[in-house]
């Protein structure tokens, strides 16, 4: 399972770990994922997702995951987001 986020495809970074002797190793800083299962109102069901914990708040803060796949960049989804994002749009164009 890939260690990156969904929704902003935020993944693993690189630095160093320093002792008190100023030794320097390799290290890996990982994401902080979640298995989430967010409500889609527009589909009428769950979708569940792996995503950060800062994805999280920032789909609660743009109003829901319908609103946060309307207003996402497609490089930054995995392909299961740009599917839910795809059927998000028909859906929408059939209710209009």
């Amino acid at each position: 399972m890939s260690r990156v986020c969904e929704l902003t495809g935020k993944g693993p970074m690189t630095g160093n770990n320093v002792s008190h002797a100023k030794n320097r190793t390799r290290r890996r800083f990982l994401p902080n994922l979640n298995d989430v299962t967010l409500q889609s109102e527009l589909l009428g069901r769950g979708v569940k997702l792996r995503i950060s914990a800062s994805a999280l708040r920032t789909v609660d803060h743009r109003g829901g995951l319908d609103a946060f796949l309307a207003k996402a960049k497609d490089a930054d989804l995995s392909a299961n987001a740009l599917k839910i994002k795809k059927e998000l749009a028909k859906a929408q164009a059939a209710q209009a």
